[in-house]
């Protein structure tokens, strides 16, 4: 009997080897090769002799002269925030991928979407769950559930025949790793059928102009599982980040042919769905009635987005002898080299003291902005003296203990303005004069020395 032909795949780039190999030779990730049966091509003399024939077609270059620009069709879903971070709607015949861990929330924001627009014709695919349990779930997040359609299917063929019955207005596939083709003789989630049902998907999509929501998983490493091509084949990837254990949940834009990439969407997640954070900077801020020693206020973007940040800190005698260092929501490396400028630079003795920091919410914060407050927290840990709660901070941290400036400074202090405080505190070398002093206080510092003096004076 003749052993079928099998080929190896790299689950992240989607290059096709003969062997397998440790390394692929195309994108160098490890241990990233999966046998695929191979699948066959047909070929003729009659093919072979039509392969560099010109064939009819109506298509033809066109000059950037000759081409009109028309507004894309898009239409609301009924969730402000994705909207806007979508660039002002759901594009007519787009394919929107959305990524993030297991029980962070892409089901139900997918299903939210049809249950807060009840004008929208949705038909939800789920390849994980039982119409059953989809309707438990329903109810829970309340809502018009008179416009959504239920289909538990995992077989391509299937889907886009009743897709083409219903003729729906939005079609959510939860999620595509479990879909599969019967043309195709690998198992669901394999390079192959990812490969294949996405492409088939966006064709649908595009020829009848019905937008398609896919589900993916992602791997351990954080990246969405499957092969890279599937989103480059997507018209716009949409990531979920946030301890699941946490309230708060980041939906960020990775990639969008229609929009900016520089917007973030906060949700809450509570026990009847997501809430949409309208203002971050409103729930993120401390709600203490006393003044406690170890918080501070940064000042921080993502994108284009500013909103303000409590900063937590500890500091305390080491009680086992190895001072310990540990950070929630902060690089736990740069928390470490902060306290070497603290202790070279400023001659502040933490080394032999334990350090505990934490960025309140759940969220994780990149931003180098947040390095001042940081330090100031650690600070006022360390001589148990609080800082006003009226303040905030927002500079970077250089090795030789100079405060340097941050990007777009004059939004940040706009946002400090507009949540109620009276002072913030930047880096002496940010521009003269770019900034509005009207309404709050702009306090600009040179270095950390100087820092001290005015927070602890």
């Amino acid at each position: 009997m003749a052993t079928a032909k099998t080929v190896w795949f790299c689950t992240s780039c989607g290059n096709e080897s003969p062997k397998w190999m440790g390394r692929c030779p195309a994108c160098g990730e490890w241990n990233t090769m999966v046998e695929e049966p191979k699948k066959e091509k047909k070929s003729s003399a009659a093919t072979r002799s039509r392969a560099f024939v010109a064939t009819e077609s109506d298509a033809r270059p066109l000059t950037l002269g000759e081409i009109s620009l028309t507004a894309e069709n898009r239409f609301s879903i009924g969730l402000a925030e994705v909207d806007r971070l979508l660039g002002g709607g759901m594009v007519e015949g787009s394919m929107i991928l959305l990524g993030g861990e297991p029980g962070i929330g892409k089901s139900t924001l997918a299903l939210q979407i049809p249950l807060n627009c009840a004008s929208l014709k949705t038909l939800y695919v789920s390849g994980e769950e039982s119409p059953r349990q989809i309707k438990m779930r329903a109810l829970r997040l309340g809502g018009d559930a008179s416009s959504c359609s239920i289909l538990s299917e995992t077989i391509l063929e299937n889907i886009l025949d009743q897709a083409l019955a219903v003729r729906p207005d939005l079609l959510v596939v939860d999620s595509i790793q479990t879909i599969y083709s019967d043309e195709l003789d690998s198992s669901a989630g394999s390079v192959s059928q990812v490969k294949e049902c996405a492409a088939r998907l966006l064709r649908f999509a595009k020829e009848t102009g019905t937008p398609v929501i896919l589900i993916g998983q992602i791997t351990k490493d954080g990246s969405i599982a499957g092969p890279k091509v599937l989103e480059h084949i997507v018209d716009v990837v949409l990531q979920f980040e946030g301890d699941t254990r946490g309230a708060y949940r980041l939906l960020r834009s990775i990639k969008n042919r229609f929009g900016s990439t520089s917007e973030l969407a906060v949700f809450e997640m509570t026990g009847s769905g997501l809430r949409e954070v309208l203002n971050p900077s409103e729930i993120l801020i401390p709600m203490h009635k006393d003044d406690l020693s170890g918080i501070a206020i940064a000042s921080v973007m993502d994108g284009t987005r500013p909103f303000m940040l409590e900063i937590q800190s500890l500091v305390s005698s080491a009680a086992y002898g190895m001072p310990q260092r540990n950070a929630n929501g902060f690089d736990v490396r740069r928390m470490n080299m902060l306290l070497a400028v603290l202790e070279k630079r400023a001659g502040f003795k933490l080394a032999a003291k334990d350090v505990f920091l934490n960025v309140a919410g759940g969220l994780r914060v990149t931003d180098p902005a947040c390095d001042m407050a940081v330090a100031v927290a650690i600070l006022s840990s360390n001589f148990d003296l609080s800082i006003p709660l009226d303040s905030c901070f927002c500079a970077e941290i250089g090795l030789s203990g100079e405060l340097r400036p941050v990007s777009q400074v004059q939004r940040r202090i706009a946002e400090a303005k507009k949540i109620g405080f009276k002072r913030i505190y930047i880096s002496s070398f940010n521009k003269e004069g770019s900034w509005d002093e009207t309404g709050i206080e702009v306090v600009p510092v040179s270095d950390i020395p100087a820092l001290c003096r005015l927070v602890f004076k």
